[in-house]
């Protein structure tokens, strides 16, 4: 299985960016799916996630401005990102819990690769 995300950049502040990141590979069903954040120095914390049932989690620095959403036929899961200030600055990484087809009783975590998004002041 692999997670490719995409989306990131550069963006002034009070701009709007969107992440994208889709699952490839032997996969039975997503069970959650979301996205982390992670400065340097400091530990990665969640962002944003949809688990099952379609409900959604936010860090609450990010509510009212971000919107997660997924596409669970194309696998896929997207961040809308608004509002966005300095401290949004970070490498963001997409997760997922998975369940194969190899073996659809047993449930994995998986990460993207980072994606860089910078917002200037």
């Amino acid at each position: 299985v692999q997670l490719q995300a995409s989306g990131g950049g550069m963006v002034q502040a009070g701009g709007s960016l969107r992440l994208s990141c889709a699952a490839s590979g032997s996969i039975f069903r997503i069970d959650a799916v979301g996205w982390y954040r992670q400065a340097p120095g400091k530990s990665r914390e969640l962002v944003a996630a949809i688990t099952g049932g379609d409900s959604t989690n936010y860090a609450d620095s990010v509510k009212g401005r971000f919107t997660i959403s997924r596409d669970s036929a194309k696998n896929m899961v997207s961040l809308q990102m608004s509002s966005l200030n300095s401290e949004d600055t970070d490498v963001y990484y997409c997760w997922a819990i998975i369940r194969l087809t190899t073996n659809v009783s047993v449930t994995r975590q998986y990460w993207g690769q980072g994606t860089q998004v910078t917002v200037s002041s």
